[in-house]
């Protein structure tokens, strides 16, 4: 008798992104409700983090197909706050976002593919310092309503980590320890509370 033979195994399908059509619309993020934050390994013990306190963004969203949605997002580079005044001085100073000659970091997206449940991953351009380097984030929706002024909402939180050299970002000092003072890796992290304009605001 021939032995019995296993039928092949035929690749999952991806799941799809669970249409939502009452979020499709135009939004504006509320940086009152968001946050646009980084941290960093400093002197490889530990991480210091920072937050960008001025920035506004765009977000075009397709409810029946979340993968066609679109994201823009400019950032005053002079607002990070690190809670140290000499320290944000420095960053935003010309050793690194050099805030005089590059007052905007920017990023517009160029596609977004759906990785289970909720969450995405998010493509795009970002530039710093007048490089433009594409970049990955993963993002996760949070969920959607009204506030209470009757204003839809819509919630998202993402990271994404960067090597700030790509951008020129290379300042550097050697511990007396061995090591740097400052890790090449940066992460950053993305909450994002955005309000629907109405059809009067969108023209």
């Amino acid at each position: 008798m021939p032995k019995n033979r296993r039928e092949p195994t035929l690749p999952r399908p991806r799941p799809r992104p669970r249409p939502h059509k009452a979020l499709t619309g135009i939004y504006t993020v509320d940086p009152a409700h968001s946050t646009i934050g980084l941290s960093v390994r400093h002197a490889m013990i530990t991480n210091v983090r920072g937050r960008f306190t001025d920035f506004e963004g765009l977000l075009r969203l397709d409810g029946s197909h979340p993968t066609r949605s679109q994201a823009y997002v400019s950032v005053r580079t002079d607002s990070l706050d690190t809670s140290v005044l000499d320290r944000d001085a420095h960053v935003v100073g010309p050793d690194f976002l050099d805030c005089a000659l590059y007052p905007l970091m920017t990023f517009r997206s160029s596609g977004i593919v759906h990785t289970g449940d909720d969450r995405f991953r998010v493509s795009g351009e970002l530039m710093i310092k007048g490089v433009e380097l594409p970049v990955g984030i993963d993002l996760r929706f949070g969920g959607a309503g009204r506030d209470l002024n009757g204003k839809h909402r819509v919630g998202f939180e993402g990271s994404a980590t960067l090597r700030r050299s790509d951008w020129g970002l290379t300042w550097n000092t050697a511990l007396e320890t061995g090591g740097v003072l400052l890790s090449d890796t940066v992460r950053l992290t993305l909450g994002i509370s955005a309000v629907r304009l109405d059809r009067a605001q969108t023209g």
